[in-house]
């Protein structure tokens, strides 16, 4: 049986917050990896790097979701969640089914299709259907870079400023 959504806190599953540590404990390690410890800084160049990396490394959305629970991607949706929560004073959640109100396992085996489980960023208030999720960004990167290699979109990972 779910819990109500009046009691649950998205920002304190338990399978987040562990996620959280894992991401930035091993953030180092992730960005010397995917492309040099100094390259990932947090600034809108940093984005463009890592939106240039995945479209290098994936041709295809479906790469991406088959990739969901690989060290890079987890690390880039991490990185991309981390710059909003930075720049914006979002925080992370995890949450609940918009339609059935349950927790779906946290980055299940497999992917339901329909089913977000994932982490999102959000204002703090930000309500049922109100959040961002990086690794829908990090999806969308290989459609919409598909028709225009070799120019810069910055359209998916950069967040636009208000």
């Amino acid at each position: 049986m779910p819990a109500p959504r009046e009691s649950y806190d998205s920002t304190r599953h338990p399978d987040l917050l562990t996620w959280l540590t894992e991401r930035q404990t091993g953030f180092e390690h992730w960005a010397h990896e995917a492309g040099g410890a100094t390259l990932f800084d947090f600034s809108n160049a940093s984005l463009d790097a890592l939106e240039d990396l995945v479209s290098e490394a994936y041709t295809k959305t479906e790469e991406i979701t088959q990739q969901r629970r690989t060290p890079f991607i987890q690390g880039a949706v991490w990185y991309v969640g981390e710059v909003l929560c930075r720049r914006k004073g979002w925080v992370w959640k995890f949450e609940p089914d918009f339609d059935t109100g349950e927790v779906p396992p946290f980055y299940g085996e497999t992917e339901a299709p329909g089913l977000l489980d994932t982490p999102c960023v959000g204002t703090p208030e930000a309500g049922p259907g109100e959040h961002w999720y990086p690794l829908n960004t990090l999806r969308r990167l290989p459609e919409l870079r598909g028709d225009v290699r070799g120019q810069r979109t910055s359209c998916c990972v950069r967040p636009h400023s208000r």
